[in-house]
């Protein structure tokens, strides 16, 4: 039987990784960002079997919490460090394999702590840049 894999992805440190004017409309950057995450999703060009998409603070408006199409938002109350952490963990603890996306070296630390593994946003955007807009699979 092979295990879960689970994708965590620090929605502010990948929307952070690309000069593009994220920073004038964070709600519209994660409404973006999680479009993007379920074409490739659904698509399956992440080679995971569950996204889990964590937001916080100005991001949160852009995308509704609660699973849809396989992506899983999550509204962090607190740090969105901690939220990441709590899922990567949590997921691992439950036998599947999860794997983050943040360049966040702190954070890479603590996750893999705990048994998660950690890639870069380029190795995220790769995938999503892979994927014509509108388009799903």
């Amino acid at each position: 039987m092979s295990r879960e894999r689970v994708l965590v992805v620090d929605g502010a440190n990948v929307v952070g990784s690309r000069p593009d004017g994220w920073w004038r409309d964070r709600a519209g950057a994660a409404a973006g960002l999680r479009a993007r995450l379920t074409a490739a999703h659904v698509g399956g060009r992440l080679g995971v079997d569950r996204v889990v998409l964590v937001l916080e603070g100005r991001a949160r408006p852009g995308a509704p919490a609660g699973p849809r199409d396989g992506v899983e938002v999550v509204h962090a109350v607190g740090e969105g460090d901690d939220e990441i952490v709590r899922r990567a963990v949590g997921a691992v603890e439950h036998g599947s394999v999860a794997t983050v996306v943040s360049a966040d070296r702190g954070l890479a630390d603590r996750v893999r702590a705990g048994g998660a593994e950690v890639v870069g946003p380029r190795w995220l955007l790769d995938r999503l840049d892979a994927v014509p807009p509108g388009r799903r699979d």
